[in-house]
């Protein structure tokens, strides 16, 4: 694959994406909806996770829990990754099947070094991504995985609450994201002055509230193209000022273009 590359593989699960990407780009802070389970195959990188600060190199798990910030700069050239993203309620459902102590909310780790784990995770990309996949090998590598991710052992850290009066803040954007709001509506709803809020928000979630509310956006927009919806509607119907500036957002927190992602499910 080129460098700066990143592909949108056709996924034969449903609720499932896959992505492969090789690339020297740097992310800006954003966050999934879904729980991502991925494996560095070169190169390594350093990002933001919510247990702080981390490394990955090549033969790493990676991992990122649904709606928590991060964000990921190659360290040297660039780096190679593959990565799969599940929609939050096949992670939920498994890790209820597991049970004991592997019935947790979260992957506790965002980086993992074991190879058993890394080899199980590239026999399920590859079931995934292969055509014409085989429906029972599929499901019990996935189950095997989560399985896995789930029972490394955390450094204990949990992301800290978010307070009440941000909460509120942040449930005003989440509620209807095409609306314009103003750090005056947000002071007003979470009972705080404006540089309270901007900095307390800042703080809590790890984004500003513009760059939460552009996130909600985009979430929204993603959503529209996966279901098929049309790029310029999809652009429209997620509060941007037109399709450009989607893109523009898209490809800045993804890597990838709205049509490229789109294309994996044509």
């Amino acid at each position: 694959m080129a460098k700066n590359q990143f592909r949108m593989l056709r996924s034969a699960l449903a609720g499932v994406e896959a992505v492969e990407a090789a690339t020297h780009h740097s992310f800006s802070r954003h966050t999934h909806e879904q729980f991502g389970i991925g494996l560095v195959s070169s190169g390594a990188q350093r990002s933001l996770s919510g247990r702080g600060m981390v490394e990955a190199a090549a033969g790493d798990i990676i991992t990122v829990n649904p709606n928590e910030v991060h964000d990921g700069a190659p360290i040297g050239a660039g780096r190679s990754w593959r990565i799969l993203y599940f929609d939050p309620e096949i992670v939920a459902g498994l890790s209820r099947e597991i049970g004991g102590g592997a019935g947790r909310q979260e992957i506790p780790n965002p980086v993992i070094r074991n190879g058993a784990i890394a080899a199980r995770f590239e026999m399920l990309f590859g079931a995934v991504t292969g055509g014409g996949a085989d429906g029972l090998l599929s499901e019990q590598l996935l189950l095997q995985l989560v399985a896995d991710v789930m029972r490394e052992r955390g450094d204990g850290q949990k992301r800290p609450a978010v307070p009440a009066s941000i909460r509120a803040a942040r449930d005003l954007i989440d509620d209807d994201p095409l609306a314009a709001v103003s750090l005056a509506d947000l002071a007003t709803e979470s009972g705080l002055s404006r540089f309270q809020v901007l900095r307390g928000f800042a703080k809590a979630t790890g984004l500003t509230p513009h760059a939460y509310l552009l996130q909600a956006r985009i979430h929204r927009a993603r959503r529209l193209i996966a279901q098929g919806t049309p790029l310029a509607e999809a652009a429209f119907a997620s509060g941007f000022a037109d399709q450009s500036h989607m893109t523009r957002v898209f490809v800045r927190k993804y890597g990838l273009s709205p049509r490229l992602y789109a294309g994996a499910f044509l």
